[in-house]
């Protein structure tokens, strides 16, 4: 039985048991949905089962059963593992049952696993997230997600599980990925800006934490801004979405753009800063940590690091 007492519901498999993936395996558990679950990471599976989930030894033994998979990784090369290596899923999910891939990833590649796994009628959502491991903790994402209307019909119950809006974007694979990429294009260029402007704060000799409150309740502000800021303000870079992050999905950005001969500048710019800062060993470490890098080339002064694990 789920905490708001209703009778459980389908079997799901979340393969990526990470802050996103743990938090919307949790959601599902509140829900009375009976989650199986894996991750190479040891603890992370252990700590499904002592939450009432599932462990499993491999994504082939996790989905076994399930008629929904949630794959919770960070690209499509770990997607396409998932998928196709060695006790992947793809040979022992039933036909109709529903692949959610929640990557962040090309368009070219979402619509190719969804044309491999049409091969044995297996339905596949393009369901990139967003909001963050406290979101996904609530059960509190957005799905930007696009598929067939069966898919959407089949995963209904675990998508309200998990989020508190789904916007179904149409019927083709890749539309979900393409979306997905707009948002963190300008997640990237807000977040490398923010950056940047307070840098350039502390340059003018200016209170950052005045500065903060001024621009929070000002037309400079953005969502970034008043998120990431607060991090170098306390001087804690702890991960919760590393600089790796955006050196991926910017990269990926820059493909795309190319592709069909758009200029993305700003992009671009934004990128540079990520390459640079993870180039200084800050790879792993938070995204605000670009500020960071800033300081190194200005001679800003920030506030001191206290925690970067």
């Amino acid at each position: 039985m789920s905490s708001n007492g209703s009778e459980a519901k389908s079997g799901v498999a979340v393969i990526g048991l990470g802050s996103m993936g743990f938090g919307m395996a949790s959601s599902l558990l509140r829900h009375g949905h009976i989650v199986s679950g894996y991750d190479p990471a040891p603890a992370a599976i252990a700590k499904l089962a002592s939450a009432g989930g599932t462990s499993a030894r491999s994504p082939a033994e996790a989905v076994r059963g399930a008629s929904i998979v949630l794959c919770v990784v960070v690209n499509s090369a770990q997607t396409e593992a998932v998928l196709f290596a060695e006790n992947g899923v793809f040979p022992v999910m039933a036909p109709e049952s529903v692949f959610v891939s929640s990557a962040t990833m090309a368009p070219t590649d979402a619509r190719r696993f969804a044309a491999r796994l049409a091969e044995r009628d297996i339905l596949y959502l393009d369901a990139p997230i967003s909001g963050g491991a406290a979101k996904a903790a609530t059960g509190a994402l957005t799905v930007m997600a696009s598929g067939s209307t069966a898919a959407f019909d089949r995963a209904a119950d675990v998508l309200d599980a998990i989020s508190s809006k789904v916007y179904r974007l149409g019927s083709e694979p890749g539309i979900g990925a393409s979306v997905k990429m707009i948002n963190q294009h300008l997640a990237g260029v807000h977040i490398a800006a923010a950056c940047e402007a307070m840098a350039l704060a502390s340059k003018l000799g200016l209170d950052l934490p005045t500065v903060y409150e001024v621009i929070t309740a000002s037309a400079g502000n953005s969502w970034m801004f008043e998120n990431r800021v607060p991090h170098i303000l306390e001087g804690d870079y702890r991960p919760l979405s590393s600089v790796e992050i955006f050196v991926k999905d910017l990269g990926i950005l820059q493909d795309m753009a190319r592709a069909e001969r758009y200029p993305a500048p700003l992009a671009a710019a934004a990128l540079q800063m990520y390459l640079a800062t993870s180039g200084a060993g800050m790879g792993a470490e938070d995204d605000a940590s670009v500020a960071r890098t800033y300081a190194a080339l200005s001679g800003a002064a920030l506030p001191a690091v206290k925690s970067t694990t």
